[in-house]
């Protein structure tokens, strides 16, 4: 199964560089059925397993080299689930229908709530560390967050008694102290999951990880994680994904912040802008910072912004989905990032434990599936079924002549 994704992928790459000039180009129907396909290749071993309380007993823990225990290899096995489901939800969110695709997401909505029981289980084989040490706070923010996601699927089709285990378990969460860094946002998170799904929360945690963002914003759609700036993908991987989900639910539920939500908005935006600019002619884009290993989640803000269906104005629906797929073709073309048996390994193209830092293990790397929060629109949507496009890469190095000024934002709100 993985060896041909990898030869499809490497066909779509190839078609990816002569298309959009000459060649006939894949339409939104086969970009779509490529990404369906790609994103239940990764997360089927994960929910599967665990679907039947063997995620333990057969998920492979990879760690690097060079450190045989990293710190968060007791919580690898929530990062899996909750990595998993922040990409997979909004696809889940669409429910079932009449069509394969549709049957098919039934099938995943049923092991994801069959996944998230058995984790919350405390007599499962599968029960999930949620006290020991600080990691369990970052992915049990996680999987709030892909909750939010997918309300009515996942947190709809919950039995009571796994609602009841769930709140247990975010109130042993909140025992975690979160670092002085985008950990704040894990916070907030857990506690903008519980006000949407109990009607309580703690508001401090949220207005504290607000108020730090708001002192640690460097301009440009720019966060600094902490009171530096650090130049890697974490304003994707975490911060502009999280900061503008919590703003969300507290819309939802009247608890302030409007102003800044609106500014928020305008920064995401930017951002997406950014990374849409990152993407070169072949799918590949700068290999910079902490966790590359994450892969193509590292485009988590540019899938959000489609998602959001609140792109730059620069930027069309085709070109994007055009830019996206060329992204994650050039990443599965590569051999290596699956194991015989499907699970991901540790690396950024292929297997490439080196690249990995002390606290990634196997379960960590299921962020990748950032990359397909826009398959929660629906197949006939304009992202879908508007021709593809180029992208800026690809008509810059073309030598295009409609290539456009980039212009940094003139935030007013700092």
């Amino acid at each position: 199964m993985i060896k041909s994704t990898v030869r499809t992928s490497l066909l779509f790459l190839l078609a990816t560089l002569t298309t959009l000039s000459t060649f006939a180009q894949p339409t939104g129907a086969e970009d779509r059925t490529f990404w369906v396909k790609t994103m239940t290749d990764i997360a089927g071993p994960v929910l599967e397993n665990m679907s039947r309380g063997e995620l333990r007993k057969n998920m492979p823990v990879e760690t690097p080299a060079r450190k045989n225990t990293p710190t968060n290899y007791l919580t690898t096995h929530l990062e899996a689930l909750g990595r998993t489901v922040v990409g997979i939800a909004p696809w889940l969110e669409l429910g079932p229908d009449d069509t394969p695709e549709g049957q098919l997401r039934a099938k995943y909505i049923k092991m994801t709530c069959e996944a998230i029981k058995n984790g919350f289980d405390p007599n499962s084989p599968d029960y999930l560390n949620f006290t020991v040490r600080r990691q369990p706070l970052v992915d049990a923010a996680f999987l709030c967050q892909g909750m939010l996601r997918a309300p009515k699927q996942i947190w709809g089709n919950l039995d009571e008694q796994t609602k009841q285990n769930f709140v247990t378990e975010m109130n042993n969460i909140r025992k975690i102290k979160p670092l002085e860094s985008n950990w704040l946002l894990f916070a907030a998170t857990v506690e903008a999951a519980l006000l949407e799904f109990t009607g309580e929360w703690n508001p401090a945690p949220v207005e504290y990880a607000i108020m730090r963002f708001k002192e640690w914003y460097k301009g440009d759609g720019w966060y600094a994680d902490g009171p530096e700036l650090h130049m890697d993908y974490y304003n994707s991987y975490v911060i502009h994904p999280m900061l503008y989900d919590v703003l969300a639910v507290m819309q939802r539920h009247n608890k302030g912040e409007a102003e800044f939500f609106e500014v928020e908005k305008v920064r995401l935006r930017r951002y997406a802008q950014q990374q849409e600019l990152l993407i070169s002619p072949d799918g590949a884009y700068p290999v910079v910072g902490r966790s590359i290993a994450y892969r193509f989640g590292a485009f988590q803000v540019l899938a959000q912004s489609a998602l959001l269906e609140d792109l730059p104005k620069t930027l069309t629906n085709g070109s994007v989905r055009a830019a996206l797929t060329a992204v994650i073709n050039r990443h599965m073309a590569i051999e290596g990032n699956f194991d015989k048996d499907g699970w991901l390994t540790l690396g950024f193209a292929g297997h490439q434990p080196c690249c990995a830092e002390n606290y990634i293990s196997t379960g960590s790397l299921y962020l990748c599936t950032a990359v397909f929060l826009p398959l929660g629109l629906p197949s006939d949507h304009p992202f879908w079924s508007a021709p593809a496009e180029a992208w800026s890469g690809l008509k810059a190095w073309n030598g295009g002549t409609d290539v456009k000024l980039d212009k940094a934002l003139k935030d007013k709100s700092k």
